[in-house]
């Protein structure tokens, strides 16, 4: 059996957050029980006294060629009050906080962007811990899939997303060779439309001549003539090598509408394409993730195959 990721996530009450995890395409295990614990195998009834410091917890066991970490956080996102403090729905306490445990470090990268992009849609301070997974003690067995067990349970989580998430169709692909050459950000951001972290990404602040070509497929997108400082912490280009290169989508994700940009070629999610760029050039702001960048010096364009476009570029 092929080796499964995991992630663990506190989300209130763990019934509900298992059964919706459980639901969800590439999630292949789901199992409640107590996450970071101060007391070795604590039972229920311990943990609800507080004193134990642990968190009812849901661990999420996927397979990342069908489901992504950021797939996986939109649906937590969406199923939390991540300002409430100790408190989902009717349970109060410090068992049910909200939490992000994590097992690889490679995944802390992806939950930091994610949680920032979070937070910037909130004027107070997400109540959201983000920490490495330090125990994981299954609870007793009738806490596991109780909601499946016991369909009128109760839940906090709106069970209508339950139904969005059953009726989803999955998405099959064949990336296992794009997924073995990306580092962990670029995958979530280029395959699961993740947003990396501003101001402290790779070509935010390059602005030497080049070019910027897709990181999956190599198509040439942006030049450094068109690159900006535009203080968003992102790369800022006022338009593309050809807007042919690029397709256009609505996103209404975290309540706002957006415009996303993917390539054209190989369908990868660079960024969002905003109304607020210099005027004398367009107007436009395509905002960009350098995850989903390659960028080659303008001395190394002709070796590398891009020396038709050194015109546009010097």
């Amino acid at each position: 059996m092929k080796e499964l990721k995991k992630i663990y996530l506190a989300g209130g009450c763990f019934w509900g957050t298992e059964h919706l995890f459980s639901l969800v395409e590439g999630v292949k295990k789901t199992e409640v029980g107590y996450a970071n614990s101060i007391i070795p195998e604590p039972s229920y009834k311990m943990v609800c006294t507080g004193r134990t410091g642990a968190a009812e917890t849901v661990e999420i066991g996927y397979d990342p060629m069908e489901v992504g970490l950021t797939d996986l956080l939109t649906l937590y996102f969406r199923s939390i009050d991540p300002t409430s403090l100790n408190r989902q729905g009717n349970d109060r306490g410090t068992q049910y906080r909200t939490g992000i445990y994590y097992v690889d470090e490679a995944d802390l990268p992806v939950i930091e962007a994610f949680v920032a992009s979070v937070q910037r849609r909130y004027a107070e301070p997400l109540a959201v811990e983000v920490a490495p997974l330090e125990n994981f003690y299954p609870a007793e067995l009738y806490h596991q899939d109780y909601l499946s067990k016991n369909p009128d349970g109760y839940c906090h989580i709106n069970p209508a997303l339950f139904e969005e998430v059953r009726s989803r169709k999955a998405v099959k692909s064949g990336k296992e060779e794009l997924r073995g050459r990306l580092t962990p950000l670029q995958w979530e951001v280029t395959q699961n439309g993740a947003t990396e972290r501003p101001f402290v990404n790779e070509y935010d602040h390059e602005f030497r001549k080049g070019i910027y070509v897709d990181i999956t497929d190599g198509t040439p997108l942006f030049v450094s003539s068109r690159k900006y400082d535009s203080g968003c912490g992102w790369p800022a280009f006022t338009r593309p090598i050809e807007e042919s290169l690029l397709t256009r989508h609505n996103d209404t994700s975290f309540g706002r509408v957006r415009t996303e940009v993917r390539s054209a070629s190989s369908g990868s999610h660079l960024g969002h394409v905003f109304p607020d760029g210099p005027a004398d050039q367009g107007g436009l702001r395509y905002c960009i993730n350098s995850a989903s960048l390659r960028f080659i010096p303008v001395e190394d364009m002709e070796r590398e195959g891009y020396g038709a476009y050194l015109s546009l570029v010097e």
